[in-house]
């Protein structure tokens, strides 16, 4: 049957506003891209973003774990996912977890202290990993902080939805974008997709590929929730201490969701979060996106009696603390970039002559050392000024699940932001932009580590080399040996995977 269609009017769109950098999006990707942007010296940047407030799946969809920072007893992920840590560290409650200065410790306290809030890595022999849980509500006003220190350079467009590049040939030349006030155009100089689903890139003619086409974690929704009034560490002791109880309780809760879930520390032992998995949805659809809402919210009031009934010891005085204002959204389309990051990137592990970020991956079986993301994984193809930064980096659909978290994401953003911010100073555009000028500021001046740069410690590179980095070294293999030996070895597969992965 033929869909029916309707001829829209042709009309003149007003222009809002004119910027040198444009930002669409502002989750962890956007944020940063747009406070990097600043910092390297750019003074006339929009960043649009469709809800009120900034953060995106951090803030609004609660992915409250921030994961695999260092390698052994270096942080290689630094800069802005850093300053995250350090300025919630100042507030009670915000953040927990242990700091840099922990990195590649083995006492068997600080596994035990730490090991639960993303803190230890899973690789045999067992080492504090730095990472940390952090509040949504704070860094949602932290961020608002962050704009607001550079607010000579950075216009905040909150509740503005960009849905359309306005193209020229192959050339990006603004957006079209919706709000309250209508439809209205916003011109740049550059554009910056950081929307987490390619949707500018999709129309803009740049070619995208979709990650929903199998059981990998991407392939998933969720929606999270918090669950106060509660011991986790309680909990925690609990389920060790009556195995066979605990997955009476986990039987029951998949079958009232529907899905697999699981209950997380989050800053504070009295509030739990729960994390879902809900397979085989497509987030960039609305149907999908309702579906898991709905789905959701209507079995709470159920989930809450059921965890109340198996253990009242723990949950006798639970409620429901609050439900993400957001969907949790882990994949849908990513770009075709210049360069598509697969597995062979840390498998040997590859070295890029434009590595914009040092970036440790999860469930890798190379020792979670850190990989080179280049600068054209956020590139796209055939089409010019216009970056991808975020979760729709370019990788493949193997790859992608280890290089779309949030460090990444952020780590992608501020590189962005500096490349976008060298190619209007340098009136060049984003395929012809002075790359290693844009490593060398975020060497220099932002707290990026980068292999080969003479900005950077060369202990960095030296950690790697000493302890075997790569999927294909003796380090690897006797650590894939421990973990068939334990049985703790576990892939990101949604229908078959274990609770220990916590986006």
């Amino acid at each position: 049957m033929k869909a029916k269609t309707y001829l829209e009017p042709q009309t003149q769109l007003p222009i809002y506003d004119e910027c040198e950098i444009l930002v669409v999006g502002g989750g962890s990707a956007g944020h940063s891209a747009a406070v990097a942007a600043a910092r390297a010296g750019c003074k006339n940047i929009i960043l649009l973003e469709r809800y009120g407030y900034c953060g995106g799946d951090v803030t609004g969809g609660y992915v409250l774990l921030i994961p695999s920072l260092s390698f052994h007893e270096m942080t290689y992920v630094r800069g802005l996912q850093e300053e995250w840590f350090t300025r919630l560290s100042k507030i009670p409650g915000a953040v927990a977890g242990p700091g840099p200065e922990l990195a590649g410790r083995t006492e068997p306290e600080l596994l035990a202290k730490y090991g639960a809030l993303g803190g230890a890595t899973m690789v045999p022999p067992a080492r504090i990993c730095h990472g940390f849980m952090l509040d949504p509500t704070q860094l949602k006003i932290e961020m608002d902080l962050m704009l607001a220190e550079h607010g000579d350079a950075i216009r905040v467009l909150y509740h503005s939805w960009g849905t359309r590049p306005i193209m020229e040939g192959s050339t990006c030349k603004g957006v079209i974008f919706e709000s309250k006030e209508g439809r209205k155009a916003i011109l740049a100089k550059v554009v910056i997709d950081a929307t987490g689903d390619a949707d500018l890139c999709r129309l803009s003619g740049a070619p995208t590929s979709s990650a929903i086409d199998d059981e990998c974690r991407c392939s998933s929704t969720a929606l999270v929730y918090r669950i106060g009034g509660i011991s986790v560490s309680a909990y925690n002791s609990w389920t060790r201490a009556n195995p066979d109880k605990a997955k009476a309780l986990s039987a029951e809760l998949a079958e009232l969701h529907g899905f697999r879930s699981g209950l997380f520390p989050g800053s504070t032992d009295d509030i739990g979060w729960v994390n879902n998995w809900q397979p085989k949805r497509d987030c960039s659809t609305t149907r999908d996106l309702t579906d898991t809402e709905l789905g959701t919210r209507l079995k709470l009031r159920q989930v809450l009696a059921c965890y109340q009934k198996h253990c009242p010891e723990v949950f006798g005085k639970a409620f429901l603390y609050d439900i993400a204002p957001q969907t949790g959204v882990r994949g849908s389309h990513r770009i075709v970039g210049e360069h598509v990051i697969g597995s062979n990137d840390w498998a040997f592990p590859l070295e890029h002559p434009d590595t914009i970020a040092w970036h440790c991956t999860v469930d890798t079986l190379n020792d979670n050392a850190p990989i080179e993301i280049p600068y054209r994984s956020i590139l796209p193809q055939r089409v010019d000024n216009l970056l991808a930064p975020g979760r729709h980096i370019s990788a493949d659909r193997i790859a992608i699940d280890n290089v779309n978290l949030i460090p990444q994401c952020v780590g992608t953003g501020q590189a962005a932001g500096v490349a976008a911010a060298v190619a209007v100073a340098d009136g060049t555009t984003a395929h012809t932009v002075d790359v290693a000028k844009v490593q060398d500021i975020l060497a220099a001046e932002q707290d990026v580590p980068l292999p080969r740069n003479v900005h950077t410690d060369p202990a960095y590179m030296e950690c790697l080399v000493a302890h075997e980095y790569g999927l294909y070294t003796d380090a690897a293999k006797r650590a894939r040996a421990a973990h068939d030996a334990a049985g703790t070895y576990r892939h990101w597969t949604i229908s078959g995977g274990s609770g220990t992965n916590h986006q």
